[in-house]
């Protein structure tokens, strides 16, 4: 789009799910801590799979948390990849409107 060089909706959606992610991690990892309800692996993964999956990587390796169960550490390891995949294709995508 004309006058626009950077998209900052994509800029302000990058940094609000990630941080959401991250302090899902954070809370799932503190949840645990005290034997409470956790927070669902699946909505770990979708938060992840929107576009936090960096803020939910920095989280695990921040907090140790999940780092050898498995399926779950590939998964968010898949979400990263589609994450450095996704970013860039919407950027492609923007500039070509």
């Amino acid at each position: 789009m004309q006058g626009f060089p950077f998209p900052v909706w994509l800029l302000a959606y990058a940094i609000g799910v990630n941080l959401y992610a991250y302090w899902l991690m954070f809370s799932d990892k503190s949840r645990a801590r005290q034997n409470q309800w956790r927070v669902s692996e699946g909505r770990l993964l979708f938060w992840s799979l929107i576009g936090g999956a960096l803020g939910a990587k920095l989280a695990q390796r921040r907090f140790r948390h999940k780092t050898r169960k498995q399926p779950f550490a590939g998964l968010l390891m898949s979400c990263f990849g589609l994450n450095l995949m996704g970013y860039p294709a919407v950027l492609a995508v923007w500039w070509q409107m």
